[in-house]
């Protein structure tokens, strides 16, 4: 099992590079959003989903360990292959994806390529019941973990900490969640926990 690639950018096409670690090139297909941030003749670490199947060995690229666990996570929900969770994850990075299962926002999931109303529901309501991706592999500093319990994974800092506080005001898990990731959206800039708490209060509220 490839767990990431670190070498140099042969080529990059469409939907996937060619990246050459030890004289040995590989062929990694990759989200629009990963392969533009490619150079040719440049070195890149990409993490690798390895799909093994009867007729073919893929590898899917990805710039974090974060959105590698998270395309995994995406082909849970029935509907969701390889491509479709590309799309999604091209559409929503991690921590707009995050929101957008928080707050339940089908909108959100159907501007991803591949996917139509039905499935954009589908995800938004199916998601927001599970527990966040499995088999994360920590990376110290650079990972944003998933909560071990609880349905939606909430990243580090400021909205960690104004989401507890909500739970410790009797709020459920889920709705302080939602309040937040409403609250968020409401600043220009990632704000402090003070703001966040206040603001997501009145969403509650509301």
């Amino acid at each position: 099992m490839i767990g990431s690639l670190n070498g140099l950018v042969a080529a990059v096409g469409e939907e996937s590079a060619l990246i050459e670690v030890g004289g040995v090139g590989y062929v990694v297909q990759a989200s629009g959003r990963t392969l533009g941030r490619l150079n040719v003749g440049a070195n890149a670490r990409l993490y690798i989903e390895t799909h093994v199947r009867e007729d073919a060995i893929k590898l899917f690229g990805f710039d974090s360990e974060e959105e590698r666990a998270w395309f995994a996570h995406l082909q849970t929900i029935p509907g969701v292959g390889a491509k479709v969770a590309l799309g999604i994850l091209d559409a929503m990075p991690p921590t707009v994806l995050i929101d957008a299962i928080a707050l339940q926002d089908k909108a959100a999931f159907a501007r991803a390529n591949g996917v139509g109303p039905k499935l954009a529901a589908r995800l938004a309501q199916e998601l927001a019941a599970k527990q966040g991706p499995k088999g994360f592999i920590s990376l110290g500093a650079h990972a944003t973990p998933a909560r071990a319990n609880g349905a939606t994974p909430i990243v580090n800092g400021a909205r960690a900490e104004a989401v507890s506080a909500l739970v410790n005001l009797g709020i459920d898990q889920s709705s302080a969640a939602r309040a937040v990731a409403s609250a968020a959206k409401q600043f220009d800039t990632d704000a402090p926990a003070p703001e966040l708490i206040r603001a997501a209060l009145k969403e509650v509220s509301r």
